[in-house]
């Protein structure tokens, strides 16, 4: 049966915190600076002795690499054979195995002492070799994740990996691009972050490179609110940046989370604790019987030597000596059970602690949901459709998108207004983009749309970006005849005061006040009934018009209402959870 490795983690987290302390004195340049959201651009490129154009030299990152070391999370050793072993034979119920084997070599009783040990040498060797395993398997996971970025470096941008990344570094962002490192971002064309790893919150975040200001000077600005800054652990869904690298490694937010987590003492688990009751019980009592006996021998006359070996043999005959490697074997078989469910478990008595669990607190945001917009509802024309797994229902009757005119022109318009890269592998097709639109195209593709064939008849001019007090998209794309086809989505009481026409019937025809109230309900509906609405439209030039109304000569498409999808089997399992006694609780920023 395993112990909890507690000193030997203290030890080696001492360390870990020695060798911070010694990185942070090295040199005029440290990560100990934590309000670089407060600082303004010029200042985090003068401190870091780096250009937003050239970088850094290549002799200077080579130097900041030796000094603060690779930019990795930071990561307890894996234990030492003789460490893993030692633990084995640490617990109160091993000790005492070995302490009456040594008793009965001093009574003579040579055969059991080596039964008594061969036992423990079972409990040692099971308990090794699941543990060994299961570092490997974990080591073997480690080694796949190998992420790169792409940095600016005696002024030219290369791609380096993730681990050579040091501050100063000028990073260079784009759609799919997944952050290695703290950064304050310096430039940006309307960058848009993922940062649901790291804050839970599903909405991508628009970045800027202005300076925040805060009130009273005071610098508790939440994480989720630094506008001016990315993290490692995140993801760009969208737009283009650069970012002057501030922060690596263990010294970044999700590094100092990890030793956080890592510092934590975990306390004995229940069978830990009750075999170390039952261990001290066994010793009291045991000790108490055989004193007793020991000493009413004497009383009756017999002899010392003979009351001591008498008194020995009746302490060794009381313990159980094959207790912990019963505990230890059930656990193993745990440990064998979970990976056959593809569940790794690190250390024997993490199996026992999954069995006592009182309450489970779940994460929302891909934990209990997937993490994956889906488009579940849209309003087109004077239709309610609801749309699943690939069909459209209106009224329980199946919608054909090619028989509705305004249906296939709103998936078109999603599709081509949409800065998701697509690219087609093995398995389909992969997105690089924020979760909102790949859920558009998603929808185009469950439709029989080509979106990749769409896209190149219709190649994309210009794009507008969202932008402050201005809560949409727009982009002008090449169309036939020298015309050009301009799709707009996004907040829909904005998109609502720029068009003056809708698609009704397959036909185009004026967008009345009563329309526009009519679907204003909708939208309030639609948001009412937990979902994100956005609002589609387009227009088309003619010919020689180089100046379109981007004002208010759109027509009308509809409303697209999605959702961050629970995950299935969710409210199953959490039943399972509630029949089995287990509270559950959901941590959300919501």
């Amino acid at each position: 049966m395993t112990s909890k490795r507690k000193n030997t983690r203290n030890k080696t987290r001492t360390k870990q915190r020695e060798n911070v302390t010694k990185k942070l004195q090295v040199g005029g340049i440290d990560q100990t600076v934590e309000s670089w959201h407060l600082k303004g651009t010029d200042y985090a490129l003068r401190f870091f002795a780096t250009g937003k154009d050239t970088g850094l030299s290549r002799s200077d990152a080579v130097e900041r690499l030796k000094k603060f070391g690779h930019n990795v999370m930071p990561e307890t050793p894996p234990p030492s054979t003789w460490s893993i072993l030692v633990d084995q034979v640490k617990s109160i119920p091993v000790m005492i195995l070995l302490l009456a084997s040594g008793l009965s070599i001093f009574t003579g009783g040579v055969i059991d002492a080596v039964v008594i040990l061969s036992v423990v040498a079972i409990n040692a060797t099971i308990g090794y070799v699941t543990e060994t395993k299961a570092e490997r398997i974990i080591s073997s996971l480690k080694r796949l994740i190998k992420p790169s970025s792409l940095v600016i470096r005696d002024g030219v941008a290369k791609e380096i990996r993730a681990e050579e990344v040091v501050v100063g570094d000028i990073l260079v962002f784009r759609a799919g691009v997944f952050i290695t490192a703290d950064c304050r971002v310096i430039d940006t064309n309307l960058l848009t972050i993922d940062e649901s790893a790291l804050t839970g919150e599903s909405v991508p975040v628009l970045k800027t490179s202005e300076t925040l200001v805060t009130v009273n000077d005071s610098r508790e600005i939440p994480i989720a609110d630094r506008f001016n800054m990315v993290y490692a652990g995140t993801l760009v869904t969208g737009g283009q940046g650069v970012a002057v690298v501030v922060a690596t490694g263990r010294f970044t937010e999700i590094g100092r989370i990890q030793m956080l987590v890592g510092e934590a003492e975990s306390p004995e688990t229940p069978m830990e604790k009750q075999l170390n009751k039952i261990g001290k019980q066994l010793v009291m009592i045991g000790g108490g019987v055989c004193g007793v006996l020991f000493f009413i021998g004497l009383l009756r006359g017999y002899g010392l030597i003979e009351m001591l070996k008498t008194s020995i043999s009746l302490a060794v005959a009381a313990i159980p000596e094959g207790l912990p490697t019963v505990a230890t074997t059930t656990l193993t078989l745990g440990i064998m059970n979970m990976r056959r469910r593809n569940v790794i478990i690190r250390h024997l008595d993490a199996v026992e602690a999954l069995g006592s669990i009182q309450t489970i607190c779940l994460d929302k945001t891909g934990t209990i949901t997937m993490n994956r917009m889906t488009v579940v509802e849209i309003y087109a024309g004077t239709k309610r459709i609801k749309v699943a797994h690939g069909n459209y229902l209106h009224e329980e009757e199946l919608v054909n998108p090619y028989a509705c005119k305004e249906l296939l022109k709103l998936i078109h318009a999603t599709v081509l207004c949409n800065e998701t890269e697509v690219s087609i592998q093995k398995d389909g097709y992969v997105f690089h983009g924020s979760p909102t639109e790949s859920a558009f195209m998603t929808m185009a593709i469950s439709s029989g749309i080509d979106i990749i064939a769409l896209r190149k008849r219709f190649p994309l001019i210009k794009i507008q970006h969202r932008a402050e007090r201005r809560n949409f998209m727009i982009t002008t794309h090449q169309s036939v005849n020298d015309r050009k086809f301009i799709a707009l989505k996004g907040s829909p009481p904005e998109i609502l005061t720029m068009c003056r026409w809708q698609i009704q019937g397959g036909n185009k025809v004026p967008f009345t006040k009563e329309d526009k109230a009519t679907i204003t309900a909708e939208n309030e509906l639609m948001s009412g009934n937990a979902l994100r609405v956005l609002g589609v439209a387009y227009q088309h030039t003619e010919n020689g018009n180089e100046t379109p109304d981007l004002q208010n000569d759109f027509v009308w498409l509809g409303l697209v209402g999605m959702t961050d999808t629970v995950r299935g089997g969710v409210k199953e399992l959490i039943g399972e959870f509630h029949d089995a006694g287990i509270a559950t609780v959901m941590i959300t920023g919501d």
